[in-house]
Parts: C-alpha cells; structure tokens; sequence
C-alpha cells in the first residue's frame, strides 16, 4: 500500500522576512547621533579647558581674590559679595566671554569634520546631511549649557552668602528695601545726614520746600536750572535759620528725589532677579552656538568665524546699540545683540554701556527683540543647514 502526503494541507502563516525600515534617510537626528558628536567635541582637551576656564575659571578666581583679601584685611578691602559685585560680573564678564566661547565651540562643532577631512565618511554611512548637521546642536547645548549654570551658580552663591551686612547710600547708612514710605520717614529721623549727601536735584520748576535748609549737598550749592536751559551748581548759599520742622520737610522731599535710585539697590541679589539672569544668560549661550556653527558650516572653517563672532561682539554690537544711526536704524535694530540688550533683566546694568545710565539704547519694541532672536537661531540653522546638503562629499 503507498502512502501519498496531502499537499494541499494547509501552511502555517509565513514570517516576514522583509528588511526593517531604514530610518538613516530622517532629518531628525536620533540620540545615537547626538552622543557620537558630543563624545567627538568633549575629547578636544583644548576647547574643553578654554570652556571651563572662561565660564568657571574666570568667576571662581576673582570671587577666590576677594574673599581672601576680605579675610586678611577686611577693613582695606570690602565683602566678596554683593549686589554691585554680581552686577559687574554677569554684565562685564559671562556675558560677553560666554557667548565668544560658545561661538568657539560652534564653529568648532560646524567645521571640524571638514578640517580634519572626516565629512566623506559621515556622508557615505547614508545619514541624512541635516540630520547630521541638526545633531550638532544638542550635543554642543550639552556641553555649554552646564559650564554656563555652573559658573552663574558659583558667582549666585558667593554674592549671596559674602555679601555686605550693612547697605551705604551716598554716604550714609540707611536700612536696605524700605518703602518710599519708609525712606521718607529715614529722611525725617536724619534730616542733616540725608540733605547734607543725598543727591539734590532742584529748579525753578521744582524748587526746595525750604530754601534755607539746603546750600550744601554734594560738593556744596544745589543744582539749578538756568535760563539758559545749561544745568549748573550755584554757589553755596549762606547759611540761615532753619526751623527743625523745615528741617524735616526738606529732607523728605530729597529722599524722594532719591527714592528711584535707592530702590535699585540691594544687598545681595534679588532670588528673581538671579533667575531671569540666568536664563538670559543661557540664551546668550545657544544664540552664540548656533550662529557659531551655522557660519562655520557656511564658510567650511573655524577661524574666520570666531575672528567675525568676536568683532560682532566687541566692536559692532557695542556701536549699534548705543549709536543711532539715521539711515542705518532697522539695521542696528537687526543685531541680535541689541535685541538682547533690550530683554535684559531689570537691575542689571547694559553690558556694553560703561554702567547703569551712561547711554540709552537704540529704540526697540520688546516684540522686536524677541523676532530678532528668533530670526538669528533659524536663519543661521537654515544655512548651515543647507550649506551642508549641498557641498560636495
């Protein structure tokens, strides 16, 4: 007897052999991109050490100086901290060498594949140019942005904790955050003190209460209003009867003079205040590294560029923001380091103003400022985008 097998039982469901997908193709750039490239820019020992020194360094040593001399000689030398001491640290120093050196790191991020003839061997592996190119940014943010928090936490930390425990208004010791309110009623406990050092300002528009309480102030006279329109100092005037209540009146309406200038001042800085610094300060950050990596593509090296990036930052921005140009205004308008100039935080002096009230900026609606950064972080990711896509492997 034969046996004959039935062919026509039925079959399992077959596998699926097919290939997964290919996502090398996407413009987005996965974490293994991301990682690669960061790996790539840590193990550069010299732009890691300028990074930490400039963001950490520069800071930890000044504040390192003064806490010392502080400690050997606190009568010579005053506190490390202080409200005047973050100021000038954050708008002298952070800001201007923290974006020079997230430039740095851009365009090393944007044109050292190129340098060092690597681009071949990343075009080759079938990997999107833009996902390649987008990938640059993550991994350069992760690098700057913690030297950049690390170095602002140390100057928070110092202002905060060695800061001055007692505050001197023009010469005079007056308790710190009073209302106008309160510094009036200070005027009126220390009538001499506060007429003999607070700043005068008066004129035939806004003359004394009492005209013969003042003729001293600040290097003696009181401020006038000429007819000439000219602001001059008049002679002190000689010295007359004044009653204790005149004292007093007059007194109060210095202090009130006074009382916008007073209520800027602080002993350390304000938690808010150091908030929204700091993240001032870390856009600062991403703005130089992203144009520093889009004109580094575009231009294929990194010299040039930190050389550019460092006149924008030194030399042009310093004269468009402070310099009105008639016919070159929407021009001056278009520098993004005005537009940062104009979301600075309140209580902050201008970094390139020479301190608080030497000069005004360019006029610019908030609105502006904030499409001014927007343009600059798009459009130089655009191109550096596109100068990638489209230059020969």
């Amino acid at each position: 007897m034969t046996t004959v097998t039935d062919t026509s039982a039925p079959v399992g469901p077959l596998r699926n052999l097919a290939a997964p997908p290919d996502h090398r193709g996407s413009w987005v750039p996965n974490r293994a991109m991301i990682s690669a490239k960061f790996k790539e820019l840590r193990k550069r020992r010299g732009l890691m050490i300028t990074l930490v020194v400039v963001n950490i360094g520069i800071p930890t040593i000044f504040l390192l100086v003064r806490l010392l001399t502080h400690a050997f000689a606190p009568k010579t030398y005053g506190p490390a901290g202080g409200y005047d001491v973050y100021t000038g640290l954050v708008a002298g120093v952070m800001y201007t060498f923290g974006f020079i050196v997230a430039a740095t790191l851009g365009a090393t991020a944007g044109s050292a594949d190129l340098t060092e003839g690597m681009f071949r061997h990343h075009v080759i592996t079938g990997r999107s140019r833009t996902a390649l190119y987008l990938a640059r940014i993550p991994a350069g943010l992760a690098i700057v942005a913690p030297l950049v928090a690390i170095g602002f936490a140390v100057v928070c930390a110092v202002c905060v904790f060695a800061a001055p425990t007692s505050f001197e208004y023009d010469g005079v010791h007056v308790p710190v955050g009073l209302s106008r309110a309160g510094l009036e009623a200070f005027a009126s406990h220390h009538p001499q003190e506060v007429i003999n050092n607070f700043a005068i300002d008066f004129s035939p528009a806004n003359p004394p209460v009492s005209p013969s309480c003042v003729g001293g102030g600040p290097g003696g006279g009181v401020i006038i209003q000429k007819s000439g329109g000219a602001v001059g100092q008049s002679a002190p005037q000689p010295a007359s009867p004044c009653t204790p209540s005149e004292l007093r009146a007059q007194a109060v309406q210095i202090a009130r003079q006074n009382y916008t200038d007073y209520s800027g001042q602080f002993l350390f800085p304000p938690t808010s205040l150091m908030v929204r610094t700091g993240l001032w300060l870390e856009l600062e950050a991403v703005i130089g590294l992203v144009v520093g990596l889009g004109l580094a593509s575009l231009m294929g090296q990194r010299t040039v560029p930190v050389i550019l990036m460092i006149v924008l930052e030194i030399i042009l921005t310093p004269i468009f923001s402070v310099h009105v140009i008639a016919h070159l205004i929407n021009l001056e308008r278009a520098v993004v380091g005005l537009a940062m100039a104009h979301i600075e935080p309140g209580g902050l002096p201008l970094p390139f103003s020479g301190g608080p009230g030497m000069r005004q900026l360019v006029p610019e609606p908030r609105f502006v400022s904030v499409i001014v950064i927007v343009a600059w972080l798009v459009g130089w990711t655009v191109l550096g985008a596109w100068r990638m896509t489209t230059r020969d492997a």
